[in-house]
C-alpha cells in the first residue's frame, strides 16, 4: 500500500475513532441523567446538577417530541430519543470515516 493511501486511511480510522467516542460520550452523559433521576438523585448535588445540565443541552431537541401523563416515562422516552439518535447517527458517521 502506497504511503499516502496509509497515512489517509490511518487518519480517517482516527477521525472515524474520535467521532465513536463523542457519540459514546454524549449518549453516557444522557444515560447518566436518566440512570440518576430514576434513582431520585438528590438534585442540589453539584455533580447531579451538572449532569442535567448537560443532558438537557444536548437533548433539548428531542425532550418534548411526545409528552406523557406519568414524570419518568417522560424523562426516559424524551432523553433517550437523544442518546440513541447520538449512538446511532454516531457510529454511523465513525464507520463511513472508517471506510475511506
Amino acid at each position: 500500500m502506497p504511503t499516502h493511501t496509509r497515512a489517509r486511511t490511518r487518519g480517517s480510522s482516527q477521525a472515524g475513532r474520535a467521532v465513536a467516542v463523542v457519540a459514546d460520550v454524549m449518549a453516557f452523559v444522557i444515560g447518566l441523567w436518566i440512570l440518576l433521576y430514576l434513582l431520585d438523585a438528590n438534585q442540589g448535588n453539584a455533580l447531579v446538577d451538572f449532569i442535567h445540565d448537560a443532558a438537557s443541552w444536548l437533548a433539548g431537541w428531542s425532550y418534548d417530541l411526545f409528552t406523557f401523563h406519568r414524570d419518568w416515562v417522560q424523562v426516559v422516552i424524551g432523553y433517550g430519543i437523544a442518546a440513541v439518535a447520538y449512538l446511532v447517527i454516531g457510529h454511523a458517521v465513525a464507520g463511513r470515516l472508517y471506510r475511506r
